[in-house]
C-alpha cells in the first residue's frame, strides 16, 4: 500500500482498564506497519488519554479509531456510549500535581487540533473525542 493512501482501523473494547493497554499496543503495531514509527510515542500517549477517559468515565463499551488521511494527518479518536460532553481541559501546567484531570489538557497541549462531537445512530447515543497529528516537518520535530 503506498504511503499516501488513506486507511482506517477501529478497535472495539469492553469497559475494562486492561483494554487501554490493548489499544496502546495495537496502535503501536498499526503505526509501525504503516511506516509511521516517528509518530508512535506521541500517538500512544494521546490515544491512551482518550481511551482511558472513555473507559474510566463511562459504563459501556468503547472504541479506538485510527485514521490516516492522504494529506498526512493522523486522527486518533475514542468513542464511548455516554453522550455527555467531556470535562473542559484544564491547562496542563495547573493540573500537573493532580492525580486526575490532566488527560484532555495533555491532548490539547500535544495535538495539532482536538475536539469532540455527540453521536446518535439507530437510537444509540454517545460521543467521539478525537485529536489530530500532522506528519509534516513540525510534527517530526515535535515527536523527536
Amino acid at each position: 500500500m503506498p504511503e499516501n493512501d488513506p486507511w482506517e482501523y477501529s478497535l472495539y473494547i469492553p469497559n475494562d482498564p486492561r483494554a487501554v493497554t490493548v489499544c496502546r499496543r495495537t496502535l503501536r503495531l498499526i503505526l509501525t506497519m504503516h511506516g509511521l514509527i516517528g509518530m508512535v510515542e506521541l500517538a500512544e500517549l494521546l490515544a491512551t488519554e482518550l481511551v482511558s477517559n472513555a473507559v474510566r468515565h463511562t459504563k459501556g463499551p468503547a472504541a479506538l479509531r485510527v485514521r490516516w488521511s492522504a494529506g498526512g494527518v493522523l486522527r486518533l479518536g475514542a468513542w464511548d456510549a455516554d453522550p455527555s460532553p467531556p470535562e473542559p481541559p484544564q491547562p496542563f501546567d495547573r493540573a500537573v500535581d493532580r492525580e486526575d484531570g490532566r488527560g484532555l489538557g495533555l491532548v490539547r497541549a500535544c495535538a495539532d487540533v482536538w475536539g469532540w462531537q455527540p453521536l446518535s445512530r439507530e437510537g444509540n447515543r454517545g460521543k467521539y473525542v478525537w485529536c489530530e497529528l500532522g506528519a509534516g516537518p513540525a510534527a517530526v520535530g515535535r515527536t523527536a
